[in-house]
């Protein structure tokens, strides 16, 4: 599947930063998946699960504070006060 750039930041710097297939948090409206294409959009991100998968069977779960998703065409980005990523 194809892939596209996401960076999850806090005040704090990246949290997260590299070539995605899925991306799947909690928006305003429910639990949403951000894929490679997907069109452009701004949304508000609750607390909550924060999944991402990086297209080589590598999946990265953890625990997200609230903020603000942003997808455009050439990257995804999440702005968060901090995220807790789950020991695999």
């Amino acid at each position: 599947m194809s892939t596209f750039s996401l960076i999850i930041s806090s005040p704090d710097g990246d949290l997260y930063r590299g070539e995605t297939e899925r991306l799947i948090v909690r928006g305003t409206e429910g639990d949403l998946a951000v894929m490679a294409g997907h069109v452009p959009f701004v949304t508000a991100v609750r607390k909550g699960r924060c999944v991402v998968e990086d297209g080589e069977g590598n999946r990265k779960t953890g625990l997200i504070e609230a903020g603000l998703l942003t997808v455009d065409r050439e990257k995804t980005t999440v702005l968060t006060s901090a995220i807790h990523w789950n020991e695999e």
